[in-house]
């Protein structure tokens, strides 16, 4: 028992120099450290003093720590903007081409001489046009009417219509034109002139024949459907 009682004693002198030791020698740095820092435990050789865990030893004396190893200033954080909500593109299809529905016309009173069935050159150039025209059209019908003017017998007149608007026929198909669009192809002789009763009047002569080149000519119509671009 007196054993163990002075044991204790002997503890409890040995902490006690302990305490009065660091205190003495956290005096005797701070005795040899400037007034600025002297917040701050340091040895004999001006070794900051920390924990386990890293941290500086300090007194509750004197100014705050200064910026270093034992206060470091906070690094500025980068600010990254939220990035922006993602929006799925919108895809529109594109509207598929409509076919559209054409008719073209031709009236040429070039085409032929006087009592002739056989294209003028001017003729071709007329035709040639016209199916330049209609190029792009898928799918069509081709109606075309032959006429004569009033020299000749009517027989004789609806047979050179006849054979004028086979002729205007034929070039077509040989320009490329679908035989299966002539649907329809007739003459129609002296009876539908182009020219105004009174014009022309007078038997026939060269002067006469010339005023009634309007009525030698012939009408082709084609409609059809051409897709839209």
């Amino acid at each position: 028992m007196k054993t163990s009682l002075i044991r204790k004693q002997l503890g409890l002198a040995v902490a006690c120099a302990l305490a009065l030791g660091f205190a003495s020698g956290a005096a005797q740095a701070q005795r040899l450290l400037p007034a600025s820092e002297r917040e701050l435990w340091n040895d004999t050789a001006k070794q900051v003093w920390k924990n386990g865990y890293g941290e500086c030893w300090h007194s509750a004396f004197g100014p705050p720590p200064p910026a270093g190893e034992c206060d470091p200033r906070p690094l500025a954080q980068a600010i990254v903007p939220a990035p922006a909500p993602y929006v799925a593109p919108v895809i529109v299809a594109a509207a598929a081409p409509q076919p559209v529905y054409e008719k073209v016309t031709l009236d040429a009173n070039v085409l032929f001489d006087f009592d002739m069935s056989v294209l003028r050159p001017a003729g071709r150039d007329t035709l040639d046009s016209f199916v330049g025209r209609i190029q792009g059209i898928g799918s069509g019908t081709i109606m075309a009417v032959g006429h004569a003017d009033r020299f000749g017998t009517d027989d004789y007149n609806q047979a050179l219509s006849e054979r004028r608007v086979a002729t205007v026929k034929a070039y077509l198909i040989s320009k490329g034109v679908e035989p299966t669009w002539m649907v329809q192809s007739s003459g129609r002789g002296e009876l539908q002139p182009t020219t105004k009763a009174g014009e022309c009047t007078g038997e026939k002569s060269a002067s006469t024949i010339a005023c009634l080149q309007p009525d030698r000519h012939v009408f082709v119509e084609l409609s059809g459907s051409r897709i839209k671009r």
